[in-house]
């Protein structure tokens, strides 16, 4: 009877601990987790488990590890807030599965992604041909997100958080130098102080970072 009330009493300050932890890492979709979200969950639930299975267990020794977690991804949130070289490096960058009705093999091997998924991601979507499929990108998370050609196409964005997007500027057919002499044009010297720009409907849109 006493080892119940001991597991009964971890297991209500355990469920409280993970909430709160959960809270502190800020709010995500399930399927929308990053692989290293992910990592750190299933480390939690375990630690967690350790706790719980046995009454004898130190308390302790399971909440410090659990505390390093979090401790680990709100210093991860933090530079991938301020860097987005760092964030792609944590948790990747979308991929371009198909253009223009065309599947594009090299990317899908690449992500070791075959073509049976695709198709059950494209009829989840209720996107009969892959002729229709403009533009169709395989998230970090897994997802797959599609623009049809008769829909609203996406605009690529060509400076996200102060960083220059190459390869979007060659989707568009322009290069760094074009964005820098529009952006003189716009009295914008220094591209970090950039949030997000895009090119749409022959000009740029721009948002400036709040603090810099």
């Amino acid at each position: 009877m006493h080892d119940l009330l001991i597991i009964m009493l971890r297991t209500l300050i355990m469920y409280w601990i993970i909430l709160g932890i959960l809270r502190i890492m800020g709010k995500r979709e399930v399927g929308e987790l990053s692989i290293f979200d992910l990592v750190v969950f299933l480390l939690i639930a375990e630690v967690a488990a350790f706790a719980l299975d046995d009454p004898d267990n130190n308390f302790f020794h399971a909440i410090v590890p659990m505390l390093c977690l979090l401790i680990i991804q709100v210093t991860v949130s933090y530079f991938s807030l301020k860097s987005k070289k760092f964030r792609d490096a944590m948790e990747g960058i979308p991929s371009i599965i198909m253009k223009d009705g065309i599947i594009i093999e090299k990317e899908m091997r690449k992500q070791r992604y075959n073509l049976d998924d695709l198709l059950q991601q494209l009829r989840e979507q209720q996107i009969g041909s892959i002729q229709s499929v403009s533009y169709a990108f395989l998230e970090p998370s897994g997802n797959l997100s599609v623009f049809k050609k008769e829909e609203e196409q996406y605009v690529f964005p060509l400076i996200i958080d102060g960083d220059i997007q190459q390869d979007h500027l060659e989707r568009i057919g322009k290069n760094e130098k074009w964005l820098r002499e529009e952006l003189e044009k716009l009295s914008i010297s220094k591209v970090e102080k950039i949030f997000y720009c895009s090119y749409e409907d022959e000009s740029l849109y721009i948002q400036l970072k709040t603090s810099f």
